[in-house]
């Protein structure tokens, strides 16, 4: 995911915690509890690469073990 950066999650007066909703348009849960994520560079500059690449690149990836527990802040009913 590059750098990591620590995201503020708001908290309602009653103390529940909200869904950060760019995090779950972004990221998919799955039964086992892995996060999957699509892969960065594909929208553009397409000409360069070759057609394995860009297939690879229509597919989706497993989300870093590291990066996991920040991302399940942000998706708390996920």
């Amino acid at each position: 995911m590059g750098k990591s950066r620590k995201i503020r999650v708001p908290m309602a007066s009653n103390g529940k915690t909200k869904t950060r909703k760019a995090v779950t348009k972004r990221f998919k849960k799955t039964g086992t509890g892995k996060l999957l994520r699509r892969k960065q560079g594909k929208r553009h500059l397409a000409e360069c690469k070759n057609r394995k690449r860009k297939r690879n690149l229509g597919k989706v990836a497993v989300v870093s073990p590291a990066d996991v527990p920040r991302l399940l802040k942000c998706m708390p009913h996920a």
